[in-house]
């Protein structure tokens, strides 16, 4: 039974009986349900092997770019299944930042921002793609560091300004949603402590869904904590709550350190 501490009005996502297997025998997320708050952030934590990217992935249908992905249960965004839109669509409302920072080397760090809408072939004029570029830019407080570098290759910044970079690609279609998969895990702790300190000010105008393996972070900066453990979700509370009194003693084992 999952210990649930917490109570959830208006969520942006719904997550109910949701299992996946990358094969018939295997599941790597289990019967997992979860109501995802808007406008806070919620870390996914737990041991390597627990499911938590695989959650995280599935939330943008990421998981299905696996050949013979078995997925039960169902996804809703604003109270309409995610199956029923277009990836296409899906992946505008509910963006996704990677571990490792990965802007497109060929590109400059302004066509970098709106690679996707290139991608997509969205036509825009020069002015519209000005404003995205800076708003984006500015809304990651990397600006004022690259406004004179703009047709500069992206990889000539340093790691956290490239993870910021890439996170101002996934907010230049204005998602509601963004998916970060450890996003800090290459970074030193000055640039991590620069991406925590946005993904705090994002959620003013964003739900942020974060994997961390980093639990001082998730205590940092979340507002709500999961943790799984072999692909169940074994509690899910107000971060603050979960750390200081953990209901369930896998979970007190794993914020202990007896096992990670």
């Amino acid at each position: 039974m999952v210990e649930n501490n917490i109570n959830i009005q208006n969520p942006v996502l719904s997550i109910r009986n949701l299992s996946i297997a990358y094969d018939e025998k295997k599941f790597a997320v289990k019967d997992v349900n979860a109501l995802i708050e808007r406008n806070a952030i919620t870390a996914i934590m737990g041991p390597s092997g627990c499911g938590k990217s695989t959650l995280l992935r599935a939330i943008n249908r990421m998981h299905e770019l696996y050949p013979k992905i078995i997925t039960k249960g169902e996804i809703l965004l604003n109270g309409q299944s995610i199956y029923e839109m277009q990836t296409i669509q899906l992946r505008r409302k509910i963006g996704m930042v990677f571990q490792r920072p990965n802007p497109f080397p060929t590109m400059s760090i302004y066509d970098n921002v709106i690679a996707g809408y290139k991608l997509n072939g969205i036509k825009l004029n020069k002015d519209q793609r000005d404003d995205i570029v800076e708003k984006s830019l500015n809304d990651v407080t990397l600006w004022d560091e690259v406004k004179d570098s703009l047709f500069k290759k992206g990889t000539f910044l340093s790691g956290g300004q490239q993870q910021r970079l890439c996170i101002a690609r996934t907010l230049a279609f204005n998602p509601e949603v963004i998916l970060l998969d450890e996003p800090t895990s290459a970074l030193d702790p000055i640039a991590t402590a620069k991406v925590e300190e946005l993904l705090v000010d994002l959620k003013k105008k964003y739900t942020i869904v974060l994997v961390t393996h980093n639990m001082s972070q998730a205590a940092r900066i979340s507002d709500n904590s999961m943790f799984m453990y072999l692909g169940e979700l074994i509690e899910y509370g107000k971060t603050e709550a979960m750390f200081t009194n953990p209901k369930n003693p896998k979970t007190e084992e794993y914020l202990t350190g007896k096992f990670g």
